[in-house]
C-alpha cells in the first residue's frame, strides 16, 4: 500500500501568506512604478470579500496590476526562485518542517497541494523535500511568457480535491490502494480533509477549528 501526506502551503507549511508578497517582490525587481497600484489591488479584495470577484479573478487582477498581462517566463522564474528559497529559509514554520520530516521518515510520499501559484510554489515544495506538486498554473502564451491569466481552475476549495484525484489517476495511484494523512489550515479544504484517511486541521482558523471539532479531526499548531 502507497502512502500520501498532502500538505496545503500557505499558513499551514508558512507562516503566512505567500501570493501578495511574492507579487511585491516581483513587482519591486521588474516594474517598481507598479507598487504604485498597490491600492488598487488592496480595492480588488475588497471586491472579494464583498463576492463582486471570486478567488480565481482576484488573483488574475492582482497578478495583471503588478506585474503587468505578461512576463517573459525566465525572468519571473529568477524572481520565483528567488523568493522560493528566502521563503523555504525564513518562512516555513518549525513544527511543519519537523512533521514533513517524521512523515519522509515513515515512508510517506509527500505532496503539496496548494492555490498558490506553481511557479513558485515548486520551488518551496523541492526545497523541503517534497515529491510533488498540485497547484494553481499560469497560462503562457506562444512566446512562452506568462500571463496573468490560469490555466484551468484555481486550486481551491472543492477544486483542490478534483485535482488531487487527477493526479492521482494520472500517477496511476487507486485510491483503495493508498493511506492518505491530509494537513490545512482552512476550512475551504474540508472535501479534501474529509475524504483523507487521516485529516489534521493544522494552525486552524476558527471555523476549521469548529468543522474539527465536529468530525473528531485532530488539531495541530506549527505555530
Amino acid at each position: 500500500m502507497q502512502h500520501l501526506a498532502i500538505y496545503d502551503m500557505d499558513k499551514t507549511i508558512t507562516a503566512a501568506p505567500t501570493w501578495t508578497r511574492f507579487l511585491v517582490k516581483a513587482a519591486r525587481r521588474h516594474a517598481p512604478w507598479r507598487l504604485g497600484l498597490l491600492p488598487v489591488v488592496g480595492l480588488a479584495g475588497g471586491a472579494y470579500l464583498l463576492k463582486r470577484l471570486d478567488r480565481a479573478a482576484l488573483k488574475q487582477v492582482s497578478h495583471r496590476l503588478l506585474l503587468g498581462h505578461s512576463l517573459g517566463a525566465a525572468d519571473l522564474e529568477r524572481v520565483a526562485d528567488g523568493f522560493a528559497a528566502h521563503e523555504a529559509e525564513h518562512g516555513v514554520l518549525h513544527g511543519a518542517r519537523a512533521r514533513i520530516a517524521e512523515d519522509r521518515a515513515a515512508g510517506y510520499r509527500l505532496v503539496m497541494a496548494t492555490a498558490s501559484h506553481g511557479f513558485y510554489a515548486a520551488g518551496i515544495a523541492r526545497r523541503l523535500g517534497f515529491d510533488d506538486v498540485i497547484a494553481t498554473q499560469a497560462q503562457r502564451n506562444a512566446s512562452g511568457h506568462i500571463l496573468s491569466l490560469l490555466e484551468g481552475e484555481n486550486c481551491y476549495g472543492p477544486v483542490k480535491l478534483r485535482m488531487v484525484e487527477d493526479w492521482l489517476a494520472g500517477q496511476g495511484i487507486d485510491r483503495d490502494g493508498c493511506h492518505v494523512r491530509a494537513y490545512s489550515d482552512h476550512v475551504s479544504d474540508a472535501p479534501l480533509l474529509a475524504w483523507a484517511d487521516e485529516p489534521f486541521a493544522v494552525n486552524a482558523h476558527a471555523p476549521l477549528r469548529t468543522l474539527a471539532a465536529a468530525k473528531g479531526w485532530p488539531l495541530l499548531d506549527w505555530r
